[in-house]
């Protein structure tokens, strides 16, 4: 079986008026089902692009994108889009929920996009949030939700097609400490009983510690930390 996530020698430059700027020199990753690995970098040397990179979000300049053995460059748009729906979910730091619709209705609407029936969807939905302890905010518009309540639905979103590959880019980080742990507590349940290959970026040490294992990323390339 392959792995869910695997990149080869990925490289990613960014042209700007002051010329050239290499961000990714040849990153070399793999994700396996049911690991969870913490991405710890400073800012600005390329988090967010490698998550973008593995989240079909953008197309590296060079190197290979692997999901479930298929090589993404090799696909065409419409294949990459439906990989992206079916199989990655991508949680943000900040949580871009739909703000006309209701926390249950965010979590439906990548289901019914994908194809799903609107009462499984509501189904599947409804027991995501019950999982993140949501069940009596279901009918609430994200206005109405507290920061991490809307965080804890930005993420049963992420997983309403039951993705393979999580990947998270700061998903606590605007959180304070205490909610953050829960979130991240509930985040880790769910990962671990769905048995997902997850990679989250953070800037926390002891969320960090709580992981599979620790990257970082020196000179574009992506060093094993513990």
């Amino acid at each position: 079986m392959s792995d869910p996530l695997v990149l080869r020698g990925v490289c990613r430059t960014y042209r700007t008026e002051a010329g050239d700027l290499p961000v990714l020199r040849g990153v070399d990753l793999t994700l396996r089902a049911g690991e969870i690995v913490a991405l710890m970098a400073p800012s600005g040397v390329g988090k967010s692009t490698l998550l973008h990179l593995a989240g079909l979000l953008e197309q590296p300049d060079g190197g290979s994108v692997i999901v479930e053995g298929r090589n993404a460059g090799a696909l065409s748009d419409a294949a990459r889009t439906a990989i992206r729906r079916d199989t990655i979910g991508f949680v943000y730091q900040f949580h871009h929920l739909l703000g006309e619709f209701t926390a249950l209705e965010n979590v439906v609407l990548p289901q019914m996009i994908a194809g799903t029936s609107r009462m499984a969807a509501r189904e599947r939905a409804g027991a995501l949030l019950a999982a993140f302890g949501l069940q009596a905010r279901a009918d609430h518009l994200p206005g109405k939700l507290s920061g991490g309540e809307q965080q804890r639905v930005a993420i049963a979103r992420a997983l309403a097609n039951a993705p393979k590959v999580l990947l998270a880019d700061e998903p606590t980080g605007n959180l304070d400490v205490a909610t953050a742990g829960v979130v991240f507590d509930e985040l880790l349940g769910i990962v671990r009983h769905q048995n997902l290959a997850a990679l989250i970026a953070t800037h926390n040490p002891d969320l960090a510690a709580r992981m599979d294992r620790i990257v970082t990323l020196r000179d574009g390339r992506i060093v094993e930390v513990g």
